[in-house]
């Protein structure tokens, strides 16, 4: 075996190491602070930009929600205004056009989900309907007997509860 005669007395020489100063490690501490702050202001700006950017659409939501639906409405109204102005004795002519403005009514209502709550014959659901009366009748009693005003949901909502007529027992 060979052995290594090289003496050991040489060290390696080291760069002697020299620990920062206290002035040194304030100043990147500092510095290191307002890198943090910089940056969490701008997360806070932004933050709020986006907050102020949401309100604004949801206003603009708000404000033309309806927008699509008026567009559609302005149709009817013309139609309306068109059989007003017409100058004719014949009562049929002015029942056709009303009955064709209706329908233009009706697919309006419908591109919108709007549905007609007309419960003849029904239960009397105090969510849909609101009872003005009773009658007598033969049908089982708190039955609809009859609608004085047709009411309206909207996407299942109830916009307008029926004005309805229900039955009572004879006595």
């Amino acid at each position: 075996m060979e052995q290594n005669d090289t003496p050991q007395t040489e060290q390696a020489a080291a760069p002697a190491e020299t620990m920062p100063s206290m002035e040194e490690m304030l100043k990147a501490a500092e510095l290191k602070a307002q890198e943090h702050y910089d940056a969490w202001m701008y997360a806070k700006a932004e933050g709020e930009n986006i907050r102020r950017r949401a309100a604004e659409d949801v206003s603009k939501a708000q404000k033309f929600a309806v927008e699509r639906f008026s567009n559609e409405m302005l149709a009817v109204k013309d139609s309306l205004e068109a059989g007003m102005a017409v100058q004719t004795d014949n009562i049929e002519s002015f029942k056709s056009g009303m009955e064709l403005t209706l329908k233009q009514l009706s697919s309006v209502f419908d591109k919108f989900n709007i549905k007609e709550i007309n419960p003849v014959g029904e239960k009397l659901d105090p969510h849909k309907h609101q009872a003005i009366g009773m009658l007598e009748s033969e049908q089982e009693p708190n039955t609809v007997v009859s609608v004085m005003q047709k009411g309206y949901s909207l996407n299942d909502r109830v916009m307008r509860p029926a004005l309805v007529m229900v039955a009572k027992a004879k006595e």
